[in-house]
């Protein structure tokens, strides 16, 4: 069995899904020149009943919309998804100035005529990829209208001046969105209604310690608790408003954890995973205060990894 769905099976995902994601990444072969666009995560996604969700809808064919607060692994599931059904995938970073042509594609001079030089989900729609839009609630109107065709039983993309081409039988869409971010707004209920909505759980201590225990196997039991602790308590303080939510970083929480591994001091590097994501000078107190409760500044290498 291949790793990834060991890494199902350990998390006590329903046979009957891994074996039909098998299925499913045997039928759909991965052209030689987007095989490098099949890529493991760096982070693992822990959560059988979210995975299941998101599996049985894939393989239904349907759109994932992953809703939910910052640091709720909407783009590590994405990810992890992309790699278990053995996908390539794209990556579409939404903002205020994306359009239709990034998308798509635009014209290009090429060898003396005019060509189309293909965008993300067209390249995704012809290889049957993975695309997953981020942040896709802060897409204006041009973009999103493009989305429409391509998202519901149509499964197509009319390219104005060219051929329409429909999607490979393997393409899927996964779009991300954060809640309240500057830029963001509704989305409505046309392109809503092409998705099937997954709303992601804030981490919990059982999610951080699975994926602290696959990233860091040498990280000791003590070391590991606080670290799961100081991102409980800053999560716990981003709920209730006591801070915002640019100090709740899983991903600078992870980084922290390698420079230490390279000798630094655990409080220094997270001061730089954590604390100086703050630029407030009363939070940054805040955050400071709850990292010296958890990290003390005397600890060295050897208080957090074995070896």
């Amino acid at each position: 069995m291949k790793p990834e769905f060991e890494f199902l099976q350990e998390q006590g995902v329903s046979p009957s899904l891994i074996d039909a994601v098998e299925k499913f990444s045997e039928k759909y072969e991965v052209k030689e020149e987007v095989r490098a666009r099949v890529v493991k995560p760096m982070i693992p996604f822990y959560g059988r009943e979210i995975l299941e969700m998101a599996i049985s809808g894939l393989l239904e064919g349907e759109n994932l919309l992953l809703t939910g607060a910052k640091a709720t692994g909407k783009n590590v599931l994405a990810e992890n998804l992309a790699y278990i059904f053995g996908r390539p995938s794209y990556n579409v970073s939404f903002h205020v100035n994306t359009s239709s042509a990034e998308l798509i594609g635009t014209d290009t001079f090429r060898n003396n005529e005019v060509e189309l030089r293909k965008g993300s989900i067209y390249r995704c729609a012809q290889y049957g990829g993975f695309g997953i839009l981020d942040e896709i609630n802060m897409a204006k109107n041009d973009a999103v209208s493009v989305l429409h065709a391509t998202l519901d039983y149509r499964r197509s993309i009319d390219v104005p001046g060219y051929e329409k081409i429909d999607l490979h039988p393997a393409a899927r869409f996964i779009g991300t969105m954060n809640y309240g971010y500057a830029g963001t707004k509704e989305l409505n209920e046309a392109l809503v209604s092409r998705f099937l909505v997954i709303d992601m759980p804030p981490q919990s201590e059982e999610t951080l310690d699975y994926i602290l225990k696959e990233m860091f196997p040498d990280m000791k039991e003590e070391a590991r608790k606080q670290w799961i602790g100081l991102f409980l308590d800053l999560q716990l303080k981003a709920e209730n408003a006591e801070i915002s939510t640019k100090a709740l970083d899983l991903r600078g929480l992870i980084a922290a954890a390698r420079t230490v591994r390279q000798g630094l001091k655990p409080f220094l590097a997270v001061q730089m995973g954590i604390i100086n994501k703050c630029f407030d000078l009363f939070e940054k107190e805040i955050v400071r205060d709850v990292v010296s409760m958890r990290i003390p500044e005397d600890w060295t290498r050897s208080d957090v990894f074995a070896g």
